[in-house]
């Protein structure tokens, strides 16, 4: 996998520039072309038709803050969920593989977005089925945005988790299913922001995995990259079988750890 985002990076770096700009149809197609054969070369995507939906502002009105949402047919049996914004620098925003204890109906997040461009959700089927859908987002400069917390206090914070119990959830969800959101303090530094003191590029450090267990169960694991905005979080449903198990792992392979057992929020 990490080749593979190092071969997108790189592609990324030799395609024209990348500004903010009207929408060019046929640049566009080609861009997806190329990430597609990249990402999905063996598997033959299909036009979603109600198997799969994508949600974000039109126009984000924070391009390092852009909310993501992809609600999923309940009834498909779900291996794996990939977004991809097209124009990013790093383009898969992340790759979330599903377990026996989740309820991937529906999947919440927070990206950066690089310059005005279409994003892509893939859904794969236990069965080996591929669904596509797209939509186009206007935002530009989301990459390069600097934190918004200052840096000795994002460091103090490094790796606090909060989890949220929601009331409400997405339709068709299986009786005693969680609806939850889980918050995770990190700067996600992607190695573009620089330090308005220092006139530094602040080096790299991101959040690489995500693993979510509940009991012995896994909900979800997500591959991430330098596309997750500061402070991910990630909305999500799953049966619960025992306590939900947290662990993160960052670009510096630190690893950061919590259990929420009954009304621990973190």
């Amino acid at each position: 996998m990490k080749s593979r985002l190092f071969a997108l990076v790189l592609l990324s770096l030799l395609a024209a520039p990348l500004v903010a700009r009207a929408e060019d149809p046929a640049a566009d197609a080609a861009r997806w072309q190329d990430l597609r054969q990249t990402l999905f070369t063996a598997h033959t995507l299909t036009p979603a038709k109600g198997q799969i939906a994508l949600e974000a502002p039109d126009r984000a009105m924070d391009a390092a803050l852009v909310p993501v949402t992809v609600t999923l047919d309940p009834t498909l049996s779900l291996k794996a969920l990939y977004l991809v914004v097209d124009n990013n620098p790093a383009p898969l925003v992340g790759t979330f593989h599903f377990g026996p204890a989740a309820v991937p109906a529906q999947v919440k997040t927070r990206i950066r977005v690089d310059a005005y461009t279409h994003m892509h959700a893939v859904a794969e089927t236990m069965d080996g089925h591929w669904f596509v859908t797209e939509r186009y987002i206007k935002a530009a400069g989301g990459c390069s945005a600097p934190a918004t917390k200052d840096a000795a206090l994002a460091m103090e914070r490094l790796g606090q988790m909060r989890l949220k119990t929601l009331t409400e959830g997405p339709a068709g969800l299986p009786k005693g299913a969680i609806t939850a959101q889980l918050l995770i303090s990190h700067p996600n530094y992607n190695g573009m922001q620089m330090d308005q003191v220092t006139r530094n590029y602040t080096p790299a450090r991101f959040v690489r995995d995500i693993t979510v267990k509940s009991g012995d169960a896994l909900v979800f694991q997500l591959e991430a990259d330098i596309s997750l905005s500061e402070d991910p979080a990630i909305t999500f449903s799953y049966r619960p079988q025992g306590p939900l198990a947290v662990t993160v792992r960052d670009s510096t392979d630190a690893t950061f750890s919590h259990t929420f057992a009954g009304d621990d929020k973190g």
